[in-house]
């Protein structure tokens, strides 16, 4: 990452209540927000991130940017609007939701290749609770972050699974010597509430 500098608790917390506001303010006006230019000096290194929603309910946007190929201040505010606006999984969020609607944001260190001789190496160089994958195989790829292993309780061959699955791939196709498994750690931070405190997850 150019100019790469470590995200302290207070960077958190700003990215998370900047990722708020971008998300509040495009809802109501469909305009991005004019970012602070301290904000910009303070994340104008490049970075991976993703922007995670989430109501009662659960899961309720998430869309990010794997690779650190923007400025984390611009990367920031086009995942948090594509996370409320564009996740084919979900209705695009309302306004009136965003009371009931906790933000979370993960910064991403540049993805890795995992090398193996034997892909069934694979599982003992994956560290569940730090690491995210990234699996790619042909013109398919998909990505789960650090923190959706631990949420569903897998072990790291299970992980392997189903970052293949997310792909639109067998969940064994990891076992194909052709495949490329990457892998990536994230600094998460979230609001305890809608709106509330915001602090850092520790996996």
């Amino acid at each position: 990452m150019t100019n790469y500098k470590p995200i302290s608790d207070k960077d958190g917390e700003i990215l998370v209540k900047t990722a708020r506001k971008v998300v509040s303010e495009f809802l109501k006006s469909n305009n991005k927000m004019k970012l602070d230019s301290e904000f910009e000096k303070s994340f104008s290194f490049n970075s991976g991130v993703f922007v995670t929603l989430n109501d009662p309910s659960g899961l309720r946007g998430c869309i990010g940017y794997p690779l650190p190929d923007k400025k984390l201040y611009n990367a920031l505010e086009d995942a948090a609007i594509a996370a409320a606006t564009e996740d084919p999984r979900f209705p695009k969020v309302s306004s009136e939701e965003l009371d009931k609607i906790t933000f979370e944001v993960t910064v991403l260190t540049p993805p890795e290749e995992i090398k193996v001789e034997d892909p069934l190496n694979y599982p003992s160089n994956i560290q569940v609770g730090t690491d995210g994958l990234i699996v790619k195989f042909g013109f398919s790829s998909g990505l789960l972050l650090p923190q959706v292993p631990i949420e569903y309780s897998w072990n790291a061959e299970e992980f392997l699974g189903h970052t293949c699955e997310k792909a639109g791939l067998q969940n064994d196709i990891w076992k194909n010597s052709q495949i490329k498994v990457l892998k990536f750690q994230g600094v998460i931070f979230k609001e305890e509430s809608s709106n509330g405190k915001v602090v850092p997850v520790k996996l």
